[in-house]
């Protein structure tokens, strides 16, 4: 039979154990929220950060976090999915939603994630460009479609061409 200080040690173990895991399961319990606290700090500083040095580079801040829509036809359908820009500016008579991003990929024009949300504002906002602002090493990029690849079209002269040679082969 254990002694009453066996006992008490035993249970005392216990205590401490699971204080222990309670506490673990708080702290990463809000491990999320943290990181999310944090994500929006570091974004709200890149965003004052990026509005200076739009201004600096000569751009005037129209609006600021501005809800657009891109227009979708789903089976047919009008959708309109919601986009929201970080700021609409201009500069020299011409209007460009600006997106302040952060990070060595995320502030990349080439970057998939960045170039399909850029693209989605060109639908979205009545704008003559794109600007990707990246605070952190101080550039603005201005972005624009290219022209567009033209798809192949065969004339019917072009065809009907075709078609009296290939006659005039099997007719020898």
């Amino acid at each position: 039979m254990p002694h009453q200080s066996e006992i008490l040690l035993i249970t005392s173990a216990a205590s401490v154990l699971a204080t222990a895991l309670w506490l673990r399961a708080v702290w990463r319990g809000r491990q999320p929220a943290r990181r999310a606290a944090r994500a929006r700090r570091l974004g709200a500083e890149g965003e004052a950060k990026a509005e200076a040095l739009l201004r600096r580079a000569g751009y005037r801040v129209v609006d600021r976090q501005v809800t657009g829509s891109v227009p979708l036809r789903v089976d047919g359908v009008l959708t309109p999915a919601r986009v929201r820009v970080d700021f609409l500016v201009t500069r020299r008579g011409r209007t460009y939603a600006a997106d302040a991003k952060a990070g060595a990929m995320a502030s990349s024009p080439t970057d998939r994630g960045t170039r399909r949300q850029l693209l989605e504002y060109l639908s979205a906002y009545p704008v003559d460009g794109v600007l990707l602002v990246d605070a952190e090493n101080g550039r603005v990029h201005e972005l624009a479609l290219g022209p567009r690849p033209q798809r192949a079209q065969l004339s019917w002269l072009a065809v009907l061409a075709t078609a009296v040679a290939v006659a005039v082969a099997l007719l020898r």
